[in-house]
């Protein structure tokens, strides 16, 4: 469907499977900013605080400095892009994600757009 990822993108798609698993979380994602730095992070569903994995990786990187993301992947069950959550895509795009690539649990890249 989607041509085959780079090794660092690649990297993403194993970290953010991680996290997921990790949690137990309905979603796990990774992001890679400017320096080639990484974070990840799984859905936080708590009674004080709801945060995505891709809105909870982009705060995990923008905490730690980043001002610019390269990439970002989201582990999820939806199918493409469009379907992942507009506050999800949002927080991405805050950072201008160049790339942002959809993965299922398996790791499968299911879809991918590129700004």
């Amino acid at each position: 469907m989607t041509d085959p990822l780079d090794a660092e993108d690649a990297k993403l798609v194993t970290l953010a499977r991680g996290s997921r698993a990790r949690a137990g979380a309905p979603e796990g994602a990774a992001v890679r900013d400017e320096d080639g730095r990484t974070y990840t992070a799984a859905t936080v569903t708590l009674p004080s605080l709801r945060l995505t994995a891709l809105q909870a990786a982009v705060a995990a990187a923008v905490s730690s400095g980043a001002q610019e993301l390269e990439s970002a992947v989201l582990v999820s069950t939806v199918s493409t892009v469009a379907a992942i959550d507009p506050a999800s895509r949002a927080a991405a795009a805050d950072l201008g994600a160049a790339v942002l690539i959809l993965a299922g649990p398996d790791g499968a890249v299911r879809d991918r757009t590129v700004r």
